[in-house]
Parts: C-alpha cells; sequence; structure tokens
C-alpha cells in the first residue's frame, strides 16, 4: 500500500506550474508551496508538470530545482520529481559509481521491481547515459559480486502466480547442497535466484524450511563478516519479503549516531508510491515506534516535511 496521498480535486498543470514558478520568484524560495504541490502528486501527474513547465517557461524544472534547493532537501525533490524509471536509473548509475561491495542499491533495484519497472529502468538508462546498465555493472563490480549482479539487473521474471511443486522441491533440494557445501556462488544457485518467478523462489525457500528445518537465510549466515554472503541474503529478502528488507534499510539509516539521509531518501521516495505503508507497518512492528516519529527525530526542516508527506502524516 502507498503512503503517497494526492488530493481529490487537484488543480489544473498549467495552475500547479505556475505556482511552482512563483515559489521560485521573489526573494527567497517557497519551500512549502513546493512540498504542497509535489509532495501530493503521483508519478504521472509529475511527468505532465514538468512537460508542461518546460513548455511554458522553456527551462526544465529540474533546473529550476536544483537551482533553488540545497542540500538534503534538494536531493529529495529532485530525486521524487523524476519518472520512477528515470529515478531507479540515476540510482543505478550512481551505485555502479560508487560500487562497493557492501553496497546493494543494484541488487534492491532489480530485485523489487516488477519484471516491466526493471526493463524501463534499464532503457531509462541508455537514454541518460548512452550505454547500458549490464556494461556498467560489469565493468563495475568483480567475482562472485558481479557473477550474481549480472544476471539479477538482466532478469525479465515471469510473475504469474503458477507454481511448479516439483521444481521447488528439486531446487530446494539443490540449493541445500551447495550451501551446504559452502559453494554460494555455484551457477545454480545464482540461476534460481535471477531467473526464478517470485511466487516459484518462494514455494521453494518454504519447501527449503519445511524439509532441512531452517530458512535459507540462516544457513546463509556461516559467516556473517561475509559481505556476498550478506547480499545473498538480502537478495533472498528483496524476492521474498520486500517489506523486512526495507524496514532493516530504515532502521540501520535512522538509528546510527548520524542519519544516513542518501538510504532514507532513497526508501521513501522509491515506496511512498508502492508499498510504504506495509514498510512503516514493519518497522513499527519491529521498533515499537511509528516510522514518522523516528524521522520527526532524526531529520529537521523542509527535509523533514517532505519526508512525513510522503509516508503519509497527517497533522493533527
Amino acid at each position: 500500500m502507498a503512503t503517497l496521498t494526492v488530493p481529490t480535486t487537484v488543480p489544473s498543470v498549467s495552475e500547479d506550474c505556475e505556482q511552482l514558478r512563483k515559489a521560485f520568484s521573489g526573494w527567497g524560495t517557497n519551500e512549502g508551496l513546493i512540498i504542497d504541490i509535489l509532495g501530493h502528486r503521483n508519478a504521472e501527474q509529475r511527468n505532465l508538470i514538468r512537460k508542461t513547465y518546460a513548455e511554458t517557461y522553456g527551462e526544465d524544472l529540474l533546473k529550476a530545482l536544483d537551482k533553488e534547493l540545497s542540500n538534503d532537501f534538494e536531493r529529495l525533490v529532485l530525486l521524487w520529481a523524476l519518472d520512477p524509471a528515470e529515478r531507479d536509473a540515476l540510482l543505478a548509475n550512481e551505485a555502479t559509481k560508487r560500487w562497493t561491495s557492501s553496497n546493494q542499491v543494484l541488487m534492491e533495484i532489480a530485485c523489487t521491481r516488477s519484471a516491466n519497472q526493471l526493463l524501463h529502468a534499464r532503457q531509462a538508462y541508455h537514454a541518460r547515459y548512452k550505454k547500458s546498465l549490464e556494461e556498467d555493472v560489469a565493468h563495475h563490480t568483480t567475482g562472485d559480486f558481479r557473477k550474481l549482479l549480472l544476471p539479477l539487473v538482466s532478469s525479465y521474471r515471469y510473475e504469474g502466480e503458477e507454481v511448479n511443486m516439483n521444481l521447488a522441491k528439486t531446487e530446494a533440494k539443490l540449493l541445500h547442497e551447495k550451501i551446504s557445501d559452502k559453494a554460494y556462488s555455484d551457477d545454480d544457485v545464482i540461476r534460481v535466484l535471477a531467473t526464478r518467478s517470485k511466487a516459484q523462489i518462494n514455494a521453494t525457500l518454504n519447501h527449503y524450511k519445511n524439509e532441512y528445518g531452517n530458512d535459507i537465510n540462516k544457513d546463509l549466515k556461516a559467516d556473517p563478516k561475509d559481505e556476498f554472503l550478506a547480499l545473498l541474503r538480502s537478495t533472498v529478502k528483496c524476492l521474498v519479503y520486500p517489506e523486512k528488507y526495507f524496514e532493516k534499510v530504515l532502521r540501520l539509516a535512522i538509528n546510527r549516531r548520524g542519519t544516513d539521509e542518501g538510504a532514507l531518501t532513497r526508501v521513501v521516495c522509491t515506496r511512498a508510491e508502492v508499498d510504504l505503508k506495509i514498510i512503516a507497518d514493519e518497522y513499527q512492528r519491529r521498533n515499537s515506534v511509528p516510522l514518522t516519529r523516528a524521522i520527526v527525530k532524526d531529520t529537521h526542516g523542509d527535509y523533514e516535511k517532505l519526508l512525513l508527506v510522503l509516508a503519509g502524516h497527517v497533522e493533527n
């Protein structure tokens, strides 16, 4: 469930553009007006605003925002204003450029988007960077990480609910054998995780637990410091329980000494129109604190206000 709230009656696109133009004119910027408009428009509406703004004023809205805003608030607004596929392309490009073995953003995008969303992100990557996401992932990653990430970002999974129980049984046995042998990057382990439908993987992992007594992720914790195993565990979590994966990202982002604004911004931006309500429920269940209260405690100013709006917080 999404947390984004869009008014029942939305002003015309030209009116939104006019108001945004006003927010940039005169002394100072009216950040509240930017939040009120962009923070309550869905992706289709935001795309139309960007198109109309460029046609009316001869300027890209993103460039206008970039000139007027700064710091974490600017990053949040600019990411939010992007089309979801463009945003994923940008996040993926940043992840390849700054890639380290603990960076899980590429896997997150590959495993939590639908087949079409991932395809559109790859197409947006072509348009924006004049090369493919696959070639950048291959160029910037190495070893077992490349072996897993490349097929994940190249994937186009079947999305039906049909499940082959015989296949689930066979592949659960296969996964158990490979993990028991510590062959974590075996071709078959990666093949199953990178190509099977989410419904099929769920059936396989349920059979794994029933047959062998442990969640697969428990068996993948042989070495807690091994970053490839950490990536494998997160891959499983993203495919089967994305809300638990995102809850952990938020927990680590908000509960550290010093907030990880990059992770907080990314999760709120990318999930507000998808399932942030489910993630927030999981966050409250796990931490006994509402997500919005945690955001208030760790952020401030216009950045905090827009995060709260996107997280569905309603002022009493």
